[in-house]
């Protein structure tokens, strides 16, 4: 594999490069669900259009990431599956729409992957857990009580891709996320306590949650069955989380106090 990006993902994806010859990972581009920017939306239609062209030309496969979270299923209405109409509810989601229609028509051989909120070492500071810890740290965090995510451990992401190239898949589709959402009160809570910090809470009777649709990935990769998705699984992750990032900050970190 030949893999584009040197960012959090890319570098995931690593470990997977001597294999799957025949396929080309864009992992890079707009990975920040909150951006608006115009400059980076058309730096990154730019790079996959000609990521595209390229592997038209050499008969090899685009690994394409676009997104699975609220940006793309928010107005779902039930599970969002990856063959229902959909209609984006926010800049992000709409951007990364418009390129899987651009890498649908452009004749290269494809597989689209529709990815949840990814969780391990070494995030970018503007993703969901590094934010929620920054703001921890702060001494007060902004909660959305109303929204959930859809977390999934960017190592158990690589073993499906694995799974899911070895398949030979042809201009596909598939969610890779773990099917069920925690809500973002309880992400906290559980980034708090483990990483021994005090804040205040900041609600917002504001957010949103949605169901991702699984049943497809399960079908193509039975391995997802062992992974025991759920309310447990995502306490794991986050436990996986906190012990990294403690282990890395040389030891427990201590904020501002508060009343929760």
């Amino acid at each position: 594999m030949d893999i584009v990006g040197n960012g959090f993902l890319a570098r995931n994806l690593r470990p997977l490069t001597d294999r799957h010859h025949d396929v080309v990972a864009l992992a890079a581009g707009v990975s920040w669900a909150s951006g608006t920017s115009e400059a980076d939306f058309a730096r990154e239609t730019a790079l996959l259009r000609d990521t595209a062209e390229k592997c038209a030309a050499d008969g090899r496969k685009l690994l394409f990431f676009s997104t699975a979270a609220t940006g793309m299923y928010g107005l779902a209405e039930g599970p969002g599956r990856e063959d229902d109409p959909v209609t984006p509810c926010t800049p992000y989601g709409a951007h990364k729409l418009a390129l899987e229609e651009l890498l649908r028509d452009s004749g290269a051989d494809h597989l689209i992957l529709r990815l949840g909120h990814l969780v391990g070492p070494d995030q970018p500071d503007h993703q969901l857990l590094p934010t929620l810890v920054r703001q921890l740290r702060e001494g007060a965090v902004r909660v959305h009580r109303a929204a959930a995510r859809d977390l999934i451990d960017v190592r158990d992401v690589v073993a499906v891709i694995d799974r899911l190239l070895a398949l030979d898949l042809r201009a596909e589709t598939v969610n890779v996320a773990s099917g069920s959402a925690m809500p973002v009160t309880d992400i906290v809570d559980r980034l708090r306590s483990g990483l021994g910090l005090e804040a205040v809470y900041q609600f917002q009777d504001a957010g949103g949650q949605h169901v991702i649709s699984v049943e497809k990935l399960r079908a193509l990769v039975p391995y997802v069955d062992s992974l025991n998705f759920g309310a447990d699984y995502h306490r794991r992750i986050l436990a996986d989380f906190t012990r990294t990032f403690v282990s890395g900050h040389g030891g427990p970190v201590h904020g501002t106090k508060g009343v929760i």
